[in-house]
């Protein structure tokens, strides 16, 4: 990372991860216990997975939920750095609207109102997703363009965005919003039932298996490897400049889903076709890709890693497996 300078900052501060045992929030934390942070992790282990922590020198890990306010209360106000996660994701949003609000929409809030008389507080970092976008008119997409929400999950992540936000409005909170974009990479299992689309295809062409795709295949994605998503992440953490902002953490290359399996059949030296099957209720998106020019204007940072690049380190990981 180019400005390595601006996250040294984070050696020895004190750091909440939420979600820290999911597959960006294991890759976040990894490296800021690397830097030499201080780092708790809170994750109720819905999709997360301890194996995934148990080799990162993390200070403490709890289990416990962002909506129990008896545990916020008692923790949360000793940290400087909040790096908030912990979310329903959007297969389970789907199947389960009411369970998707009360994590993505309640939790944020909750923590949000344990920290308010927080004297130690130097960014509240929210992760938020792409999806609120929905499908736009124009590509790539802006972050100060319209909304279309069109899943619970893109309605409860701006949600908790727009939450956050009004802390900074009203109580002068130093909070930041980080918008990812299909994240990729190592720690994304394709036996959690709730990993991406990348992960699922790998599995299946690594076991000269057909992979399922959704549709025609012609759908497009931004993907982002999670070294640069995490990257990304900490400049937006610490930089003074990020204070009351919100970025699109992405590539602003489109890929079709076609032409990732193509990829990853290229690298594997394989030529698997896929298998195409009917789209689900969460398939409505029909191509994006996001402007990255605010991030990398503000915060010096672009995207270290091409998606062939990415795949291979990926591909390293599941065959090391």
């Amino acid at each position: 990372m180019k400005n390595n300078h601006e996250i040294k900052k984070y050696s020895g501060s004190k750091i909440l991860v939420t979600g820290g045992a999911g597959f960006v929030g294991c890759n976040l934390a990894g490296q800021l216990a690397e830097l030499g942070a201080d780092v708790t992790i809170v994750d109720d282990l819905f999709t997360g997975e301890l194996k995934n922590i148990e080799n990162i020198p993390i200070k403490d890990f709890i289990k416990g939920d962002v909506r129990d306010e008896r545990l916020m209360k008692k923790i949360i106000g000793k940290f400087e750095f909040i790096f908030h996660l912990a979310a329903r994701n959007i297969i389970v949003s789907t199947k389960n609207p009411l369970e998707d609000y009360s994590v993505n929409i309640g939790g944020t809030l909750n923590l949000l109102l344990q920290l308010k008389k927080s004297k130690n507080l130097y960014r509240f970092l929210y992760t938020s997703s792409v999806s609120i976008y929905g499908n736009t008119r124009y590509i790539p997409i802006n972050e100060d363009d319209s909304y279309n929400l069109l899943s619970p999950y893109a309605v409860s992540k701006l949600g908790g965005e727009s939450y956050t936000k009004v802390f900074y409005e009203n109580y002068d909170m130093p909070t930041v919003v980080v918008r990812y974009s299909n994240v990729y990479g190592i720690s994304q299992n394709a036996s959690n039932p709730y990993c991406g689309v990348i992960s699922k295809i790998i599995e299946k062409i690594k076991n000269d298996q057909r992979p399922l795709i959704h549709g025609d295949g012609e759908q497009t994605r931004d993907f982002s490897y999670v070294k640069d998503t995490v990257d990304a992440t900490l400049l937006a953490g610490i930089s003074d400049k990020s204070v009351g902002e919100v970025y699109n953490i992405g590539t602003g290359v489109e890929t079709s889903i076609n032409s990732l399996v193509a990829l990853i059949n290229q690298l594997y030296h394989k030529d698997i076709s896929p298998e195409y099957i009917d789209r689900r209720d969460i398939d409505n998106i029909r191509r994006r890709v996001v402007n990255i020019e605010k991030v990398r204007r503000a915060l010096k940072w672009i995207p270290r890693y091409t998606l062939k690049h990415g795949l291979s380190e990926t591909i390293e990981w599941y065959n090391s497996l």
